[in-house]
């Protein structure tokens, strides 16, 4: 309804909310202090009952009750607004009028309380690993230029010193990383970089690093550095590309190298020692040898001294008989046959493995063949025969 609407229920005319009652026709806003002077007494009637005001017409007064009430409530917000929660991962970092205190300055996670408008809590999270890429194109010893990727990870170990010792701890972390690198680039050779030496850069650059950052107390911890694969320039990748493969062939050819050394070392160290244990027992079989040909002359030596032609007659059997013992004969009696006996010698020493006995056609007498193959035939056999008589009639 509007404030001036006519036709209320009372047939009175128009009601505005002021309390005029359109008196003297007046339609504007009541004044002021008449209007402060109904919220005074309105008010005072909540907190315990207002006074009247007084006869110069000023607001009445607040009682003590009330202004308990407020107070009481005001506390009570006070004392809600100052919970708070540490996540778990996370320690707070009180502040005390802005001001940090090392013996009651950090909280740990969970509910805590703090006093509001007087002291004010930064959470930090110090479980996170935290990663920082570092690159660029460097200059190496050898004066060639790299591209060289490096992220260092790192966590934050004392929270007050990571936020207040400098201006951005990130910042300069990365600084610090990127001053390392380039040093440590700059003393190493770009074969190494590439190939062998990648270890020995990324250790000597997380030493260097934790050593320039230690005098900054930055409050955060380097956990690990991982450098990654370096690369030439895109305009000579080809070329290097063909020198690390040939460095890669290199190193395989040494290793498949040693690996034939591993294999044929210990068969020659064998092999020597066999030969060695060999020529061992040679020499032992050679010295008992001629010890006992030199007993066996000992014995002979009277004997001969006795009997020289006997001696010497049965020396020599002996000797043809080893001789003749380890060569191949064809022994044929030829007695009752005065020609010339014409023989297939070549049939002879197949058949001579397995000894047979022919029937001569002049007579029921069989001509004897040995069992051993003939290696030489003489070409005259009479002459065998009489020499076999001879040996036996020495006999």
């Amino acid at each position: 309804m509007a404030w001036n609407e006519p036709g209320n229920k009372g047939g009175g005319g128009d009601r505005d909310p002021w309390g005029n009652n359109n008196k003297n026709g007046n339609q504007g806003p009541p004044d002021l202090d008449e209007v402060i002077t109904k919220l005074s007494r309105k008010f005072g009637g909540i907190f315990g009952g207002g006074k009247k005001p007084s006869s110069g017409g000023s607001s009445g007064g607040v009682s003590g009750f009330g202004i308990a009430v407020v107070v009481v409530i005001l506390a009570v917000i006070w004392v809600a607004s100052g919970f708070y929660t540490i996540k778990e991962a996370e320690k707070g970092v009180i502040l005390t009028f802005g001001k940090y205190d090392p013996e009651s300055g950090l909280v740990d996670s969970g509910l805590n309380w703090k006093a509001t408008f007087v002291q004010e809590v930064i959470p930090v999270n110090v479980e996170a690993i935290r990663s920082l890429p570092a690159s660029g194109f460097m200059l190496t010893e050898d004066e060639n230029v790299v591209r060289v990727e490096m992220d260092v990870q790192y966590k934050v170990v004392r929270p007050h010193a990571y936020l207040f010792s400098v201006t951005a701890p990130d910042d300069s972390l990365a600084q610090a990383t990127d001053s390392a690198l380039r040093y440590v680039i700059g003393h190493t050779t770009m074969d190494d970089i590439l190939t062998t030496g990648r270890e020995v850069v990324r250790s000597e650059t997380e030493a260097l690093l934790n050593k320039i950052i230690e005098p900054y107390n930055l409050g955060i911890e380097v956990v690990d550095v991982n450098f990654l694969p370096a690369r030439p320039p895109e305009e000579v990748k080809d070329a290097f590309d063909d020198a690390i493969s040939a460095q890669e062939d290199e190193q395989r050819f040494i290793r498949e190298a040693e690996a034939y050394q591993r294999e044929i070392e210990p068969r020659a160290r064998g092999r020597v020692q066999r030969i060695e244990q060999e020529a061992q027992g040679y020499q032992e079989q050679i010295v008992l040898r001629a010890q006992g040909e030199v007993a066996r002359f000992e014995q002979l030596l009277p004997e001969y001294e006795n009997a020289p032609d006997v001696t010497r007659h049965r020396l020599y059997l002996e000797t043809m008989e080893e001789i003749y013992g380890k060569s191949n004969k064809v022994l044929i009696d030829a007695s009752n046959n005065s020609n010339m006996l014409y023989l297939p010698i070549d049939k002879l020493m197949e058949q001579g493995q397995q000894p047979t006995q022919r029937k001569s056609s002049s007579g029921n007498k069989p001509s004897t063949i040995s069992s051993e193959p003939a290696s030489s035939i003489p070409s005259r056999p009479s002459s065998i025969r009489s020499s076999d008589r001879s040996s036996s009639g020495r006999n």
